[in-house]
Formats: C-alpha cells, structure tokens, sequence
C-alpha cells in the first residue's frame, strides 16, 4: 500500500508539471517574491525623497519616519501594489510561454499576500494600514488586493490547464518555501 501511495504522487507530480527543479525554485521564487514586494515600499519611498532602508519583510525610513505624512501611505501602497505587478507580469510571460516556472511566479504573488493577510493577521498587513490612512474598513483594501490576485491566478490556471490536485501541490510547496524564508528572516534578524 505504501508504495502505492508513492506511486501515486509521483504520478500526480509528473501529471502536474512538477519535478525536482519545480520543487528546488520554489525557495528562489519565494525570496525573490518576498524581496520585490518590500522593493515596492522602498521604490516609492525613495521616489518621494525618504532615505529608505530594504530587507527581506521590511522596508522603512532610515530615520524611523517620513519626510510627509502620506508619504507612509504611498509607501504601503508599494507592496501590495508591486505584488499585482508581479502577478500580472508573469501572467503574461505565462501566457506566452506556458512555463511552469513563469506560473509558480504568478501562484506565490498571489499566495504570500493570501498566506500574509489570512494566517498573518490582517492588522499586521500592509492593505489595513493602507485602509487606516484612508480611513475606510481594514478589509475593502485586503479583499481588493487579494481579488484581484485570484483572477490573476485563475486565468494563470486556466491557461497551464492545472487542476485542483495541482493547486494543492502548489499550496504544499508555497507553505514549505514560505516557511524556510520567514526562518532564514527570523535568523538574519538575531
């Protein structure tokens, strides 16, 4: 029966898309996902003058505050803003290629936002404090943001033909990879 099993998954993964490279990128892809998000902060700081700082879960002014008040509030709106670049970006290399890896680029935009404001708290997130500038409810920014990911993602599987049992696979390595870099983040923060 074990060897069943095996037999089984292997069959999934090679049904899906998914080898040992698929696997191996995930952790790349979710660094690189992780980092552009954050440059996205700190791409629109910087564009309005504060002397940024980058790392891999965060971005802020190096003097602890910005030059203006929205300020602040452009600079939030940097990452959500550069993760639906992301997405749609690799989209449309998707679109055009049919990469599996192309495609992984476009799951983990959408599935660090969703793993972020669902499992992260959606007080901690970038969209509620996006929403508390603008003073509207904490969950109109989330839910736009994460909409718009979804759709981005949906027509990403529709154009790799994925099933269900893919995106499972998929979920499976976007929490290992995750998980591996909020570790490597808690460890360079020591």
């Amino acid at each position: 029966m074990k060897n069943g099993f095996l037999n089984q998954i292997r069959d999934d993964l090679k049904d899906s898309q998914i080898d040992w490279k698929v696997i191996v990128s995930f952790i790349p892809i979710t660094f690189m996902t992780y980092l552009f998000h954050e440059f996205g902060h700190w791409s629109l700081g910087e564009f309005l003058g504060n002397d940024m700082t980058l790392s891999l879960n965060n971005s802020t002014p190096q003097n602890g505050s910005f030059i203006n008040e929205s300020h602040a509030l452009w600079s939030a709106i940097g990452g959500p803003l550069f993760t639906i670049i992301q997405g749609g970006l690799f989209l449309v290399i998707t679109r055009k290629s049919k990469s599996i890896f192309a495609y992984a680029m476009v799951f983990m935009a959408v599935f660090t936002r969703f793993f972020s404001i669902v499992f992260g708290g959606i007080d901690r997130q970038d969209e509620a404090r996006i929403a508390t500038m603008l003073q509207i409810n904490k969950y109109i920014i989330a839910a736009s943001v994460l909409t718009i990911l979804c759709l981005i993602l949906w027509k990403s599987n529709r154009i790799m033909k994925l099933n269900l049992k893919t995106s499972g696979y998929f979920v499976v390595l976007g929490v290992l990879s995750m998980l591996i870099v909020i570790g490597v983040n808690a460890l360079i923060m020591i």
